[in-house]
């Protein structure tokens, strides 16, 4: 029987500079870029993988769609809004770490709460849900309660919910705000999948201990901190375990590493896989990704590292 993972956030307009110097457009958001591992790990006739967001009725939207659904990925829950448009964002690459400028006042994407009613239909039938701190950076503080409202709706029904803070200073009003807010998503969900030095910059954790204490005090039942080549401290079933990362000796492109990490996790947890299992999956997955350019990996890579790991069995 085919199962569900639905990731909901925003996708935006990538402009990337080439050699040459002109910009080449794509894809990407921390979201999307999971759902498009989880999508290019698994094997579409044992999972289904949904996008939950809202886009424009401009072209760049209709393109934005069409890209999505020819993924693979689910965008029948995507709906549009007359008038808006979706965010861009502009990429600067300095050896293998980037910068961004983004533009996304109107991205229809904010609306992606707007109708409680609509948000719960796009999530009937999920079996794990995943969201991340940048989704709700984005929403209205009502917006916001009606989305954190529906996953502990599902929380409740007993659906895996798993949050990544990823945290961005500039999209919230201020420390206290940004703290509040992500409280609430790790209060709301399941799984946790921080970044170490982001969690530790703003909440002042000493080390992943710290952060694993804080998020079992949220509620979390399930937690993978990821501290980038630095091992991952992972909390799980009553007991916590160190696993080292896969060292990569020339990494090419560091964005998306974190998101890549997620879907790895993931797709492992919805294969049957145990939590130590899967941070070993995910380190692999995301030392595949920082050994190419971009956010989002041929779907063929993923999907033979994909094949080979169900063939092996690990």
């Amino acid at each position: 029987m085919s199962r569900t993972f639905v990731s909901i956030g925003e996708c935006m307009i990538e402009m990337a500079v080439t050699e040459q110097g002109l910009y080449r457009r794509g894809f990407a958001g921390d979201t999307l870029n999971t759902a498009w591992g989880v999508r290019g790990l698994t094997d579409p006739a044992a999972l289904a993988v949904r996008y939950v967001t809202r886009v424009g009725d401009d072209v760049p939207s209709s393109d934005m769609l069409r890209f999505i659904a020819g993924a693979g990925i689910d965008a029948g829950h995507i709906g549009r809004e007359a008038g808006r448009t979706v965010g861009l964002y502009m990429i600067a690459l300095d050896g293998y770490e980037r910068s961004f400028t983004y533009w996304r006042d109107s991205s229809a994407a904010r609306l992606l709460a707007a109708d409680r009613d609509v948000l719960g239909v796009a999530l009937e039938g999920a079996d794990y849900i995943y969201f991340s701190g940048i989704t709700l950076a984005i929403l209205s503080p009502a917006h916001r309660a009606t989305l954190l409202g529906v996953l502990a709706e599902a929380r409740a029904r007993g659906v895996p919910v798993a949050f990544d803070g990823n945290i961005r200073h500039r999209l919230w009003a201020g420390p206290d705000d940004l703290k509040a807010g992500l409280e609430a998503g790790y209060r709301a969900a399941t799984v946790g999948l921080p970044t170490f030095p982001d969690e530790a910059g703003l909440f002042g954790d000493a080390s992943p201990a710290d952060t694993v204490a804080r998020l079992r005090g949220y509620g979390v039942e399930e937690i993978a901190v990821k501290d980038g080549a630095e091992p991952c401290t992972l909390y799980a079933e009553g007991a916590s375990e160190v696993i080292p990362a896969v060292k990569v000796a020339s990494p090419l492109d560091t964005t998306g590493a974190g998101d890549a990490f997620n879907a790895g996790y993931i797709a492992a947890r919805l294969d049957g896989r145990s939590p130590a299992e899967a941070v070993r999956f995910a380190h692999r997955v995301a030392a595949r990704v920082i050994s190419c350019r971009g956010a989002l990996v041929d779907m063929t890579l993923l999907r033979e590292l994909g094949d080979g790991e169900r063939v092996a069995g690990a």
